[in-house]
């Protein structure tokens, strides 16, 4: 705690927000008085945080949590705290992670998840690198769920009507608000590098810097609260939806990863020849064989699955290609010192922590599985059949059945997630959509 003590004097900070991340992605915790953070009393959550749902309910069954809605502590993590750049009063934010009373992870963490699966790749000397890319909209404030969602108005006062791809202007558009962005990820210490102005209408990119996967699955996580934020004091709405807007393309969070030697720092998919290893191969096999079953955290809602359409900018199927946009695992141009790869499925709607644990197990068991990977595809992969599910529905089935997922994620956590998202699909089912009234009511 000396380094919090630290921080909290140097920046004269009143109040902090103890955060976790739930299964959504979703910050939940309490806001603390310093007086009573620095007293050393641990925060206490109940356990069932983190398989509330994003409507609010709970899964049936108190078996994945306890009988006794017990709680769960948690504690801080002195490398994540950071001060809220747009709070009123000096306000730190500090990322927790959670643990039971005995001081072991509670297993349906998705801090735990993510830290389980790259002690598999430190106890045989790997240390994987991610660098993610985010996509999302800027939409002009919806108070009514029913109406479809508009682009906002920029500082030309108009709205956007075709689409921009990487143009500077539309960028320019909203200045004011990127301006505020990049303040706010300077004060917490975000490092993100390149702004670019996507496909859509009023449809943006932000990249990171390649780095550690935990520091920056927080990063991610802060870097959507700051956007919302940025974007309400703009008079506008940052969503990070997967499919906001009909007709225009779906949010990704592609996600370049390679693996280094824990000791020498070299790239582990490129020989001493400059060719690439079977750990490259193994990887890629990996991820081609275990992405169906991992598509509940990749396209972890209903509305995910829009998004994986064909010619929207999106992949259907697990092939992959160098320097290929219509696959599902692209590996980009580069030197051999810097070879990657590009994992194109994930949508931006997923939580960071799942979405990074998930790849890197795929990658994982294809490697030490010694699977072996389809040729590379040159050609268009939109002219394949669809190889991903269809809907949440099928995700969920090919997800409960496929055991070496369970032994890399975690038995109780794989149970956990799918009640939660069981019970999600259950809520939507039982939603009459305006689609349904529009085109049944009278007709049928």
């Amino acid at each position: 705690m000396h380094d919090i003590d630290e921080f909290l004097k140097k920046h004269h900070v009143t109040e902090i927000e103890a955060i976790i991340p739930d299964m959504a992605g979703i910050a939940r915790g309490k806001i603390i008085p310093r007086s009573k953070f620095e007293s050393g009393e641990s925060m206490r959550l109940p356990q069932a945080v983190m398989v509330q749902t994003v409507t609010g309910d709970y899964p049936k069954s108190d078996s994945l949590t306890g009988v006794t809605d017990p709680d769960m502590v948690c504690v801080p993590d002195a490398s994540t705290i950071r001060m809220i750049p747009w709070a009123v009063d000096p306000t730190a934010q500090v990322i927790h992670d959670c643990v039971h009373f005995d001081g072991t992870p509670v297993e349906i963490s998705p801090r735990c998840v993510l830290r389980r699966v790259l002690d598999l790749y430190h106890a045989r000397g790997w240390k994987p690198v991610i660098a993610p890319e985010l996509e999302f909209y800027l939409v002009d404030m919806n108070r009514d769920p029913d109406l479809p969602l508009q682009p906002p108005v920029g500082r030309t006062g108009r709205a956007e009507t075709g689409r921009q791809a990487y143009s500077i202007e539309a960028v320019n558009e909203f200045d004011p608000l990127f301006e505020d962005i990049y303040e706010y990820c300077d004060v917490q210490e975000l490092e993100v590098d390149t702004l670019i102005h996507e496909v859509g209408a009023a449809q943006m990119e932000i990249n990171f810097m390649h780095g550690d996967p935990l520091k920056l699955a927080d990063s991610v996580f802060l870097f959507k609260r700051t956007v919302r934020e940025a974007a309400l004091r703009h008079k506008m709405y940052a969503t990070f939806m997967a499919k906001p807007m009909e007709g225009e393309p779906g949010s990704a969070m592609h996600m370049h990863q390679s693996l280094v030697d824990v000791e020498t720092g070299r790239n582990l998919f490129t020989a001493a020849d400059g060719e690439p290893t079977s750990l490259f191969t193994g990887y890629i096999a990996g991820l081609q064989k275990y992405t169906p079953a991992l598509m509940p955290i990749f396209a972890p809602y209903i509305n995910s699955y829009r998004r994986l359409s064909r010619f929207m900018a999106a992949p259907i199927n697990v092939a992959w290609g160098y320097d290929n946009r219509t696959v599902g695992f692209r590996v980009p141009h580069s030197a051999p010192v810097a070879r990657r790869v590009e994992n194109r499925i994930p949508g931006v709607d997923c939580n960071p922590y799942l979405a990074i644990a998930a790849t890197l197990a795929a990658g994982y068991l294809g490697i030490t599985q010694r699977l072996t990977a389809t040729e590379p595809l040159a050609s268009d992969g939109y002219a394949l059949p669809y190889q991903l599910p269809r809907n949440l529905e099928d995700g969920l089935s090919l997800m409960s059945a496929c055991e070496p997922i369970a032994e890399v994620l975690g038995e109780k956590f794989v149970r956990a997630y799918l009640a939660l998202k069981e019970t999600e699909y259950e809520a939507f089912f039982r939603v009459i959509s305006s689609w349904e009234r529009r085109h049944l009511l009278l007709h049928v």
